[in-house]
This record gives C-alpha cells, sequence and structure tokens, in this order.
C-alpha cells in the first residue's frame, strides 16, 4: 500500500515538472514561470499596450485582406468624379419628395428633382465652388414641371415654359437663347457637360453653353422635325420624327457614323459618355461608338423593349413586362438592378445619369440603385481615396516591414561579431557603423533614390527604397546589440561552450544572441515606425513610390496645395491619421515591450 503512495506521489511530481499537472502553491508558480511567460504577462497587463497592438493589428490586417476587394486600377480617372466629399448620400432622395415625384435631374454628384406640386429638391454633394451651390435653388421660380442636371449645373422649366438654370455659369451655362419660347412649349430639357439643350412641342432644338467644349450643331434642315435629344460628353445626337438618329454636330467623331438600323423606324435614343444607343419597331437594341467597357454587350431580352436610358458607361432598358435590363460597366453595382423591388412595383418613368438610377412608379416613389458616394471621398482626378488608402497601406507597411528585416539582420550580425571578437574587427566594424550613423539620413536617402531610382523600372525603385532604408538604418541596432554581446559573452555559459569545443560563431548566434533577443525585439518594433515615417517622407517629397501608384506618403504629396488643404480636407486628414496612429500605436508597443521586459524602466 505505501509502495503504491510513493509511486502514485512519484508520478504526480513527473507530470507536474513534465506538464504542468498538479496544484502549487503562488509563490511555486511564480519561481518556474519561464521569463517569456513572465514578459507576456507583464505585456498584456499594460492596458495602453494592449489596445495599441489591437488597433495596429486591425489596420495592418485591414491593409492585407481589404486589397483583395478593393481592385487597384493605376490607370483609373473620372473628371465627372473630382473632389467629391465623403459621404454615402449621393441617392438620398428627400423624405419630402418620396412618393411625389415628377421629375428627376441626374447630375455629377448630386441629384435635382420636382415634386408633383412643383417645387425644386437638391440632395449630394451639391458643392461645385466656394461661392456656387446646387442647393441655392433660383428665386421666383414658377411651379417646376421638368427638371434636369448636368456636371456642375441645373436646370428647370416651369409651367410657364420660363427656364431657370443655377450652379456653375462660368462656361455661359446660363446663357438661355431668348427665341426659345417662339417655336413652341418644351417637352424635353436636357443637361450635360456644362451644356444644355431644350426640345419643343414644334420640333424644334436649342442649345446654349460651353461651345468651345461641346460639338453641338443643329443644321437648319432638321429644325421642326426633332422630337428627342441625347448628349454624350461632347456632341449629340437627335431623334427625328421620321424616326431616324441623326448627328447634332458639325465634325466626325466615334458616334457619326451611325449605323443602318438607326436610320429608320427608331422610337428611343439614350447617349452615354462617347456611346449612343437606340431601339427600332421591332424591339432591335443598337448600340455604337466607344464600347470599350461592355456597352455594346446587349443581353437577350425575355420582352420587347419600349424605352432606354443611359448612364456614363452602362444602359438600361426598360421591357414591356415592366421589368429592367441593364448592362455595361458595373464598377459601382449601376448594372444591379433590384429586380424584387422592381417586379412589386408598377414603374412609370426610369432616370438615369453618370452612375445612377431612379425607377419611379406610379405612386411618385423611386427605386435607386448605383453608386452611393465615396466612404472617404474622391481626389482631384475622381479616385476613390479609401481604395488608394488601402492599397496605399500595404504598401507602405511592406516597404516599412522589409527595411526592418534588412536593418535588423545586418545590424544583429554586425553588432553581435564586433562585441565578441572585439580587436580589429570591433574596431573596424563600429567604424564602419559610426560612418553610417553620420551620414544625413533623409537628405542621403533622397540623393540615391534620385540618381539611381531614375534608371529603374517602377517595381525596381520600390525594392530599391527597401533596400536604401535598411542600409541606412542598421547602425544604431549594431551599437545595442555590441553592448549586450559584451557582457553577455563573460558568462559562464559562454566559456562552457568554448570548452566543449562549439565553433564561434554558433555560440555568437546559438547561445549570445537568444539571450538578447528581447532587446533587438523591442529595437526593431520602434525602427518598423520610423520605417514607416521615412518612407511617406521620401514619398511626400516625390523621392519615393511615384504617383499613380498610392502610398501614404504621395497621397499626402497630391494633397500638397492650398486648395486642397483648404477646401478639401479629407484628402489629406484620411491619409495623415491612419499614418498617425499606426506610428503611435507602434511606437506604444515598442515601449510596453521595453518595459515588460526591463521592469526598472519603468522606474527611470
Amino acid at each position: 500500500m505505501e509502495t503504491n503512495k510513493k509511486r502514485s506521489s512519484f508520478f504526480s511530481l513527473l507530470m507536474g515538472r513534465m506538464f504542468g499537472v498538479g496544484s502549487r502553491s503562488i509563490l511555486e508558480e511564480e519561481q518556474i514561470q519561464s521569463p517569456t511567460k513572465t514578459i507576456i504577462k507583464k505585456f498584456f497587463s499594460n492596458r495602453l499596450s494592449l489596445v495599441a497592438l489591437s488597433v495596429f493589428f486591425g489596420i495592418l490586417l485591414f491593409v492585407t485582406i481589404a486589397p483583395n476587394f478593393f481592385k487597384l486600377d493605376l490607370s483609373y480617372k473620372e473628371a465627372t468624379q473630382q473632389n467629391i466629399r465623403p459621404g454615402l448620400d449621393l441617392m438620398d432622395i428627400p423624405s419630402e419628395l418620396q412618393g411625389n415625384i415628377q421629375s428627376i435631374g441626374i447630375g455629377a454628384k448630386f441629384g435635382v428633382g420636382a415634386s408633383k406640386d412643383g417645387k425644386l429638391y437638391t440632395w449630394g454633394d451639391t458643392k461645385i465652388s466656394k461661392t456656387k451651390n446646387i442647393e441655392n435653388l433660383p428665386k421666383n421660380v414658377g411651379k417646376v414641371t421638368m427638371v434636369s442636371a448636368g456636371y456642375d449645373h441645373a436646370v428647370a422649366v416651369d409651367e410657364r415654359n420660363k427656364v431657370y438654370v443655377w450652379g456653375n455659369d462660368r462656361q455661359f451655362q446660363d446663357n438661355i437663347p431668348v427665341d426659345i419660347n417662339v417655336h413652341g412649349n418644351i417637352v424635353q430639357i436636357e443637361a450635360g457637360y456644362q451644356v444644355t439643350m431644350a426640345v419643343t412641342d414644334e420640333n424644334y432644338v436649342f442649345f446654349w453653353g460651353n461651345e468651345n467644349l461641346a460639338d453641338i450643331y443643329v443644321p437648319e434642315e432638321v429644325q421642326g422635325k426633332i422630337q428627342k435629344v441625347a448628349i454624350t460628353s461632347n456632341t449629340a445626337v437627335g431623334l427625328t420624327t421620321d424616326g431616324e438618329v441623326v448627328h447634332l454636330g458639325s465634325s466626325g467623331n466615334a458616334i457619326t457614323p451611325i449605323p443602318g438600323e438607326a436610320l429608320s423606324n427608331v422610337i428611343d435614343i439614350a447617349a452615354g459618355s462617347s456611346t449612343v444607343g437606340a431601339i427600332t419597331e421591332d424591339g432591335e437594341v443598337i448600340v455604337w461608338g466607344n464600347t470599350t467597357r461592355g456597352e455594346k454587350e446587349v443581353p437577350s431580352l425575355k420582352s420587347k423593349p419600349i424605352a432606354i436610358t443611359s448612364g456614363a458607361f452602362h444602359y438600361n432598358l426598360v421591357l414591356e413586362d415592366g421589368s429592367i435590363v441593364s448592362w455595361g460597366s458595373d464598377l459601382y453595382d449601376q448594372t444591379d438592378v433590384p429586380e424584387k423591388e422592381i417586379k412589386s412595383a408598377e414603374i412609370d418613368k426610369l432616370y438615369t445619369g453618370y452612375y445612377q438610377n431612379y425607377a419611379v412608379d406610379t405612386d411618385g416613389e423611386a427605386i435607386t440603385w448605383g453608386l452611393k458616394g465615396y466612404l472617404l471621398g474622391t481626389d482631384d482626378l475622381g479616385r476613390d481615396v479609401l481604395n488608394r488608402l488601402v492599397n496605399g497601406g500595404k504598401l507602405t507597411m511592406t516597404i516599412g516591414a522589409i527595411a526592418v528585416v534588412i536593418s535588423t539582420v545586418l545590424g544583429v550580425s554586425v553588432g553581435a561579431i564586433a562585441g565578441f571578437f572585439g580587436g580589429k574587427v570591433d574596431l573596424i566594424l563600429m567604424r564602419i557603423a559610426e560612418i553610417v550613423l553620420a551620414l544625413p539620413f533623409l537628405p542621403f536617402a533622397m540623393i540615391l533614390s534620385s540618381v539611381i531610382g531614375n534608371n529603374l523600372t517602377e517595381m525596381q525603385r520600390i525594392y530599391l527604397i527597401m533596400v536604401v532604408l535598411g542600409l541606412l538604418s542598421w547602425a544604431g541596432l549594431a551599437r545595442i546589440v555590441r553592448a549586450q554581446v559584451l557582457a553577455e559573452r563573460e558568462k559562464e555559459f559562454v566559456t562552457a561552450a568554448k570548452a566543449m569545443g562549439v565553433k564561434e560563431l554558433s555560440i555568437v548566434f546559438k547561445h549570445i544572441v537568444p539571450n538578447v533577443i528581447s532587446i533587438i525585439i523591442v529595437n526593431a518594433t520602434l525602427s518598423f515606425a520610423t520605417s514607416l515615417l521615412t518612407e511617406s517622407s521620401l514619398s511626400y517629397l516625390g523621392f519615393g513610390v511615384t504617383l499613380p501608384r498610392p502610398t501614404w506618403g504621395n497621397m499626402l504629396f497630391g494633397a500638397n496645395n492650398s486648395v486642397t488643404i483648404q477646401s478639401r480636407w479629407w484628402q489629406w486628414v484620411f491619409p495623415a491619421a491612419i499614418l498617425a496612429v499606426c506610428v503611435i500605436c507602434i511606437n506604444t508597443i515598442g515601449d510596453g515591450l521595453r518595459d515588460a521586459i526591463d521592469p526598472k524602466s519603468s522606474e527611470r
């Protein structure tokens, strides 16, 4: 019996030693706790460091995973989407207008609407300039019957057949022809890129606006024969009362070779940015022009089309059965028709423009789909700031991480060898380190990037920046590691390793360096923050990663002008904020690690 108790006691002791099984007092637990476990426990007891770690890893995961969903097109630019403020309200129709819609006009970044009782409403990013705002409606307007919106202006017609224009007027957008009321009442008003066209019930067409930008000319022989017009980004077409599509311009362009099918029996037309679409009496759909974004790929139809509308790069068809079919560019979900909602409603009118769609039912309610807005706004080329922030963050983090790896490997290697061997080796290596430390870091990096980088491709330039940052930032770590190795090499375990015949380099990197790894980790963490700032500084100054490829630094460089700083705050606030948060978090994590590794540091 006593033998069994001894065996049981021995087994419990063995399991306790091997796997930590069995009960121990608090003092016993503290005595056997490993240094690594103590450091981890100490670090995680620091709430500020823990918050910083959580925030940093959240940002790291975001810029690592999000680029898979935010595809970056370096060649993308869209003039109509320039400098849109942050928000997702481009299709937020006012509640007073919903259920009472008479007409809708869709601008590049705003919307205007007329209610059934003739009142005007606006929504979206209505600010055009410091002094021009679509919200500032014209005064003394009668009961509005129809509205339209273009790139930077809006137009309305009231029951008295009077035309009102507001918004930008620098390109004669408000230069309404004096004889517009001579040839009947207006039945269509169409606003485009700084131009406006009107069609009367006597089939006359009037045009005004920026004539230098738009090639729009109405020949005398077609006046009195036009029933509808459609405007592209720089010209226009008209549908005659004979069902023929005609070019309303003086010179040839992508849409002037009008297909033979569109020369007769056409019932409706629409125009995109550089394309034109038409429907014939027998239900055939024809699209021509610069159809580079899928505009020509008309899907198969289950019913006969009766109306066609167009945005910048997509088309919609209203079919006889009440359904809507859409195709073309789907960059902003503008072709993602909400079929269930459309099917359950009785659609009366369909309004399409740029990247938005409004299907208005017989009750005056609008069903919307397309571009809601940009969460962080757009820049001066119409690019999504959030997209560039995500992809730029991935590149900034990558450059910083690889630079730290290079500098850490060099610093540890040089410092460990210098500290262990001493003598001439130490003298030579430390003098080299002092030379590197004496170099003016940022100017020298700029010179290297400018002189060498001009002869390299874009990716080679990025690799060069990583290498330059790594090669110029190892010396400080080397001196720290050398000091630690000088202290460690005099200890007994080093003497024992030498006595056993272990090779000197093995002693350095397998026995001494692991004992100073905590200092290396802290230094590498702080160096990571420095590398992020340095890369951003180089890019900001124009010597790092060049545009259009984004980094947080060159995003700030792109916003480096007084107009942007004063009026378009989102273009620099968001990249500056996320860079600052990252650097602060990394430094806080480094401080927390230092305190956990060296408890006396918090007493200093």
